[in-house]
């Protein structure tokens, strides 16, 4: 039976990993065994670029956490090793842990909780396929423009083919109309 002063330590770990596990929004699980130290380096780097948090942390004490925050189902997860990638950026830490997981080997995503929910591997991994905000934007706004930008280009073809041809502008037919009025 663990003293009264481990107990105390490790229910002060599982308050702090709660506060700070708290604000965010996506959690992605992930067992790392079997990397090496130059691929976890690569790995976390990377994952601080992205502004994502990213612990080690013992299956008990996530349970604890876990449970702490409010979700349940997470059993399955919290086997064998597990670390634990979270940001309040819905997507980075999907699409930086799913990019790694395909990259090394022994990596691999075991779930997550996508705003609120609890997810499975499938569904991270189809949330790391998610462009970034700003290409989402971008193809949001061509989506919008693009019709505009389709007539513009109807438009001068049209324009540009009745020059072609030689067919006189719309304004010509009313001219035609008055020139054989003044001969007569």
């Amino acid at each position: 039976m663990p003293s009264e002063k481990i107990l105390a330590a490790k229910k002060q770990r599982v308050e702090e990993l709660t506060s700070e596990l708290k604000g965010a929004t996506t959690y992605v699980f992930v067992a790392t065994r079997g990397l090496t130290v130059a691929q976890d380096t690569e790995m976390r780097a990377e994952l601080r670029k992205n502004g994502v948090k990213f612990e080690v942390i013992k299956n008990t004490t996530l349970s604890r956490v876990f449970a702490e925050l409010g979700f349940e189902g997470l059993d399955d997860v919290f086997q064998g090793p597990t670390a634990v990638g979270y940001s309040n950026d819905i997507i980075a830490p999907a699409k930086v842990l799913a990019k790694f997981s395909e990259d090394f080997e022994p990596m691999e995503i075991k779930g997550g909780i996508i705003d609120g929910k609890v997810a499975s591997v499938d569904e991270v991994m189809a949330l790391s396929k998610v462009p970034d905000p700003e290409t989402l934007q971008t193809q949001v706004a061509y989506s919008l423009l693009f019709p505009f930008t389709k007539l513009a280009m109807l438009v001068k073809a049209v324009a540009e083919k009745k020059e072609e041809g030689g067919e006189a502008p719309a304004a010509a037919p009313a001219e035609e109309a008055e020139a054989p009025a003044a001969e007569a």
